[in-house]
């Protein structure tokens, strides 16, 4: 599995929660055996989508999970869709199944409008247009605080766990 996270792209921000989700659970080592992380990648239209796209090409990963700081969420959100004007790509993954015996996660149609988005909506097109055996999935991540960290780190560390589960099977 590829894990990627963002750099802080705000002035007033020391980190960003996606990232600093990642880094918990590494330390707790919880991330899936095997998993690849792609930390701080730039925030930047042109380059985040080429960074995650060489290194998925690099290591012909089954399933790539991106994931981003969502400021006005309270849940952790798995995204449906990229979308670009009037087209939508959705994520071939079973979003409910991966959500079971969450706590604070949800599906979201609406991955926003900003580099998350568009990284996805690239991700998931080229995925298509190549037929590469790989399938995607993005997922927002609300700023934590001492409450919420736990929940999001068990959260997470179950729908990944699922991620690989699949992506074992139909391997």
């Amino acid at each position: 599995m590829l894990l990627t996270t963002f750099a802080p792209w705000r002035a007033h921000q020391p980190s960003n929660a996606a990232d600093d989700l990642i880094a918990h659970l590494q330390q707790q080592q919880q991330l899936p055996p095997g998993t690849t992380v792609l930390r701080h990648i730039p925030v930047s239209f042109e380059l985040a989508p080429i960074r995650v796209m060489a290194k998925l090409v690099e290591l012909q990963s089954p399933v790539v999970v991106c994931c981003g700081m969502a400021e006005g969420r309270s849940h952790l959100h798995l995204e449906r869709y990229g979308k670009e004007k009037d087209i939508a790509l959705e994520t071939s993954l079973p979003l409910a199944g991966l959500l079971t015996n969450t706590q604070l996660s949800g599906v979201s149609d609406d991955a926003g409008t900003y580099v998350c988005n568009h990284l996805y909506y690239q991700l998931l097109g080229a995925i298509a247009q190549h037929r590469w055996p790989t399938q995607a999935l993005f997922v927002h991540i609300p700023p934590l605080t001492a409450a919420t960290r736990p929940i999001f780190a068990h959260d997470l560390a179950l729908i990944l766990k699922r991620l690989t589960l699949l992506a074992s099977r139909s391997a």
